[in-house]
């Protein structure tokens, strides 16, 4: 989506109480907060912030943490938004790893670029207001309507010794689909945007070409449980220097929690970390993979990767911030994907700030994944779209057999504050201009 952005970000991270500067660090601590204004030309103005608290314990468990609050609210002037509650616990629930999360999601123009990477075209110009038309045809062309509600509670427990556990937990997820508010993007604006029934977009047409049924753009919940097994032997959970983190699980979605579609989902993610200095430069990589083992999940459920734990408001993809950053947010979306990360991660500087620790980390990354298991088109898609659209050509948005690897690489700017505040900036670049072009995000926490 083309559009005029500036973005005003201020850390604010300031000691609550004299002590808290003074090593060792115990009971609950302000671990800083992050206040945000931006404005975007379709949603609107932007404000918000987030916060943090930890609790180091008495005595400290300092660098590791008790317990963990986590709380954002950032609003849209147009709707879109991120309203959201975490809690983290080790102590809450004798000897049990504990995560709540609280959220509402609503996204007035969620990316979408249809199904199974490269096999669906991605045409840049068609979106570009800079340009005549055609070929320009609307800013919301791959954009379509999209809120959440999510409740989701993961569990972790040992199991033998100390490095290996169960890990378990259960969801509830609501998903509201919808085509494009057009009369609200327009509200105010005199470039507008073309109605929806004027100038369809991807989405629209998916469901036009019964690609998405009818009934999966109704949206729904959709109530899962999760059980797996994990090994884990992080010498530090937010900057791990040494050390694995892997993982391997089912998650499903059964008829008897309420939902309209069942089906099953296996996920694997392998996460390795390796010192080269001491404290200040390591090699890391995490490997995922993620398919069906039964049934089909609805088209709003295809893009949400399975993990233990959320390090991020959402964790989506395959593209985008938490997945293949530079690659377009959910540009590569099926049944079953790979997915891999590898990072050179280096502490060059070590600093006082508002009599805190801080440190500045910089890192280097390549990221790669695709499609394993496809989406299954209609069979008669090519007849079908000549009857629908014969002023249009297929080869224009559909270009089947055509999926393969997509890669990105780019640098992370990380300044964290007492090892567990961690504002992570990212650029990364496309290596394909189907993947787009340069991505830009601002977030919190490594990425693994």
């Amino acid at each position: 989506m083309k559009k005029i952005q500036f973005t005003l970000l201020c850390f604010v991270a300031i000691a609550t109480l004299s002590a808290q500067d003074k090593p060792p660090k115990t009971g609950w601590k302000f671990g800083g907060a992050l206040p945000a204004v931006s404005y975007d030309t379709d949603l609107g103005f932007q404000y918000g912030a987030l916060v943090k608290f930890f609790n180091y314990g008495n005595p400290s468990v300092f660098p590791d943490f008790n317990d963990h609050i986590y709380m954002e609210a950032s609003h849209y002037t147009k709707g879109s938004g991120i309203f959201r509650v975490m809690f983290e616990s080790n102590t809450l629930i004798k000897n049990i790893h504990f995560t709540t999360d609280l959220s509402y999601l609503p996204d007035k123009a969620s990316p979408f670029y249809g199904f199974n990477g490269y096999e669906s075209v991605y045409n840049k110009d068609w979106i570009d207001n800079n340009l005549e038309n055609p070929p320009y045809r609307t800013r919301m062309f791959y954009r379509y309507e999209r809120d959440q509600f999510r409740f989701k509670n993961d569990f972790q427990g040992k199991l033998l010794g100390e490095h290996l556990k169960w890990a378990g937990g259960f969801a509830f997820q609501n998903f509201k689909p919808n085509s494009v508010d057009i009369d609200k993007m327009n509200n105010g604006k005199d470039d507008k945007l073309p109605a929806v029934d004027v100038m369809p977009g991807l989405y629209e047409r998916y469901q036009a070409l019964n690609i998405i049924s009818s009934d999966e753009a109704k949206g729904g919940w959709i109530n899962t449980l999760k059980a797996g097994l994990m090994y884990d032997t992080r010498d530090n959970k937010p900057n791990p220097m040494k050390g694995l983190w892997t993982e391997v699980g089912i998650e499903t979605a059964p008829s008897f929690m309420g939902n309209d579609r069942s089906f099953s989902k296996l996920y694997f993610i392998h996460r390795q970390y390796f010192t080269l200095i001491k404290n200040d430069l390591a090699f890391v990589y995490r490997l995922g993979y993620q398919t069906n083992l039964s049934g089909t999940a609805p088209f709003f459920y295809q893009s949400q990767v399975i993990t233990s734990l959320l390090t991020r408001a959402t964790n989506e993809g395959l593209g985008g911030s938490t997945t293949l950053r530079g690659v377009l947010k959910n540009r590569v979306i099926g049944n079953g994907f790979l997915l891999g990360n590898f990072e050179l991660r280096w502490k060059p500087l070590y600093f006082k700030f508002l009599k805190q620790d801080w440190y500045l980390g910089l890192n280097l990354f390549y990221d790669m994944g695709m499609v394993t298991d496809k989406i299954k088109m209609p069979d008669n898609l090519e007849a079908t779209f000549a009857t629908l659209y014969p002023a249009e050509k297929f080869s224009d948005f559909f270009n089947p057999g055509a999926e393969k690897l997509h890669q990105s690489a780019g640098v992370s700017i990380m300044p964290v504050m007492n090892q567990n505040f961690v504002i992570a900036i990212d650029i990364g670049k496309a290596f394909n201009n189907q993947d787009g072009n340069i991505g830009f995000s601002i977030g919190l926490n490594y990425l693994f």
